[in-house]
């Protein structure tokens, strides 16, 4: 039929009679091809207005969708728990465990310990995690690397575990008169409320900042960020001027001690 229609509209353009001609009598029988179908108007009016085409899919099955996609990245957040992080800072930071820079640093940390020897051991990284429960966290003491020394590095900041003496140069308390003995009292501390983080939290052995803007800045960051909007009278201790960079974020609601 579609053969026979454009020989005929061929043959009536040729013969252009007027009035009801054989033109008109093959538009009748086949349709003009060069007028446009009621439904290709619409469509050509909806670019024209430029009124984006309606989603072939339902208000219910758009909800689903979104749904499902959430339900898969906290699945591969679970994947992606490291070890030794707390019970209560996964609930609120699992978020961070699916994203592609924490992948990407956990893969980055693997690596370097197939080669290097890394402090702190993998069960440690964490610590600060085990302490205290997040909510009950009511002063931040924040460092900028883990000790780089045999026995040093533990998972908390500006402490090592007995007998281990702290590195010298590193006694933040010497200054203050207080004895070195205090680094060992430290871990007590977390079980008042005091997080000891550091702002990376692994390092070479014997490379301080080894591990600096590899991705545990950000991680901190989000941990930072997560006390500072959720927290009420919280006191933050910066020390040193990397540790007070990274609290340059902090609501100043919150109280800050720079040293």
């Amino acid at each position: 039929m579609g053969i026979f229609c454009r020989g005929l509209l061929g043959l009536g353009r040729k013969l252009r009679a007027p009035g009801k001609g054989p033109l008109q009598l093959v538009t009748r029988l086949c349709g003009d091809p060069l007028q446009a179908s009621p439904a290709k108007k619409a469509r050509a009016g909806q670019d024209e207005a430029g009124t984006p085409p309606s989603s072939p899919l339902s208000p219910e099955q758009l909800v689903r969708i979104q749904r499902n996609k959430a339900a898969a990245l906290l699945r591969l957040a679970a994947r992606n728990v490291p070890v030794g992080f707390g019970e209560s800072w996964k609930k609120q930071l699992s978020g961070e465990f699916g994203k592609p820079y924490f992948i990407k640093l956990m893969g980055f940390v693997a690596e370097e310990r197939k080669h290097y020897t890394v402090y702190p051991p993998p069960h440690q990284v964490f610590t600060w995690t085990q302490m205290c429960d997040i909510r009950d966290v009511k002063v931040v003491i924040l460092g900028q690397d883990p000790y780089h020394g045999p026995n040093q590095a533990h998972g908390l900041c500006f402490s090592v575990q007995r007998p281990v003496p702290p590195p010298p140069r590193y006694n933040c308390f010497t200054d203050a008169d207080v004895p070195e003995s205090t680094f060992n009292l430290f871990p007590l501390c977390v079980f008042i409320g005091v997080l000891l983080l550091n702002a990376v939290l692994t390092v070479r052995a014997h490379q301080a900042n080894s591990h600096k803007e590899r991705g545990w800045e950000q991680f901190t960051d989000a941990v930072v960020s997560w006390l500072n909007q959720n927290s009420t009278g919280l006191v933050f201790l910066l020390w040193g001027s990397y540790a007070q960079k990274k609290g340059s974020a902090i609501d100043r609601v919150c109280f800050l001690l720079t040293f």
